[in-house]
């Protein structure tokens, strides 16, 4: 098969998070946009991908694009891609859909046409008037923009978010992939201290660990791609031995955080426990002012409460107040906090030295980074 043209689609504003983890993958030929990261690969990078990829969304296949101002030209254009050819005769096809700024705003008019396309197309190889749709899972998106149709093959299924160590969670938890990447753009290297005090169900804390010993963040799942014609299980064999043969569990780790919730706490016990982490991560109940940090030169990535995540402003402005007044006793630790709240930047006693805007869920939130020394280089075995 020629290569394929493939997206990893990204949450707003980590675009470069998912290019880079890309790039690091071996795939040089990117193409960043809103939403996502355009490359291209093979039937078994979208193993590899849909394995590795520890800040995207989901891997699609983009089938094609064409302009669809009218349902005509929606109907003629999807029908002139080739289904067939991944999607076999039993293959359960749904049609989800998306419109912004294009002249066909029902999005279920949309998706309705798109079907009936694939249908008549499926017909002309199959020879067949009805489908049966009781096998695999396909799922096809249409995506309307400016009138431009973009039609893609979902290869994941449940997002890549979904690693499969949670068994339960906090109110308004941080998503696996979004704590993923808030690591990744933190300074942060296995060697220092790493400490969560609001950590929840403890999602910052195993994706550290899971990044800091190589494990593929997709190892614990499946995907609806698994069991495609196109997709062999031998092409998924190949993937995981690969991704087994990875990990690096023998890099000691120094990971811990704490909550003042006791039912976060076990929450986030739960999932450490069923992520392999028992041995080496630690979590306790605790209020942040009672936070004792161990070690120079660590690194505090938070997701502190706001919003619906706790009640009420004075409660969260509290919390911040007594994050702010712990850290000015730890002056070579650098702190990196994901928050709505510009007062933290008061509570620190200082402006961040970077911030970036992330949404979390839906919330618009700044990522605000205080950076503190770096540690000093190891020259025991430098040649004088």
């Amino acid at each position: 098969m020629n290569q394929l043209n493939l997206i990893a689609t990204a949450p707003m504003g980590l675009e470069a998070v998912v290019a880079r983890e890309l790039k690091e993958l071996g795939y040089n030929d990117l193409k960043t946009e809103n939403g996502r990261v355009n490359f291209t690969g093979t039937p078994g990078d979208i193993c590899r991908t849909n394995l590795w990829l520890r800040s995207a969304g989901r891997i699609l296949v983009n089938m094609g694009q064409f302009r669809a101002s009218t349902f005509e030209e929606l109907f003629e254009g999807t029908k002139a891609l080739d289904w067939p050819e991944w999607i076999p005769q039993d293959g359960e096809f749904p049609v989800n859909g998306r419109s912004q700024k294009s002249q066909l705003t029902s999005v279920p008019a949309c998706q309705s046409v798109v079907k009936k396309a694939v249908v008549e197309k499926m017909k002309e190889r199959y020879g067949t008037e009805w489908f049966p749709e009781d096998g695999g899972k396909y799922v096809i998106e249409v995506t309307l923009m400016n009138d431009e149709a973009l039609l893609t093959l979902d290869t994941t299924g449940w997002g890549l978010h979904r690693r499969g160590y949670r068994l339960a969670s906090t109110e308004a938890p941080l998503r696996e992939t979004m704590a993923a990447a808030l690591i990744q753009l933190s300074r942060w290297q296995p060697e220092r201290p790493l400490y969560d005090p609001f950590c929840g169900s403890g999602t910052i804390l195993i994706e550290a660990a899971m990044i800091a010993w190589n494990i593929a963040p997709g190892l614990r799942r499946t995907f609806d791609s698994q069991g495609w014609p196109l997709v062999p299980e031998s092409l998924w064999e190949a993937a995981r031995e690969e991704a087994y043969d990875s990990v690096k569990d023998d890099i000691p780790l120094h990971i811990s955080g704490s909550d003042i919730d006791p039912e976060a706490i076990a929450i986030a016990e739960a999932a450490i426990k069923k992520a392999g982490f028992a041995k080496d991560i630690s979590v306790q109940t605790l209020p942040v002012a009672k936070v004792k940090l161990q070690g120079d030169y660590g690194v505090i990535i938070t997701n502190p409460p706001y919003g619906e995540r706790l009640g009420d402003d004075h409660s969260v402005e509290k919390a911040l107040r007594q994050f702010g007044l712990t850290m000015l006793h730890y002056p070579t630790w650098s702190t990196f906090a994901i928050t709505p709240s510009p007062s933290i930047e008061h509570y620190m006693g200082k402006k961040a030295d970077k911030k970036r805007k992330l949404y979390n869920g839906r919330i618009q939130t700044d990522f605000f980074q205080f950076f503190g020394p770096l540690p000093p280089r190891d020259r025991s075995n430098v040649k004088l």
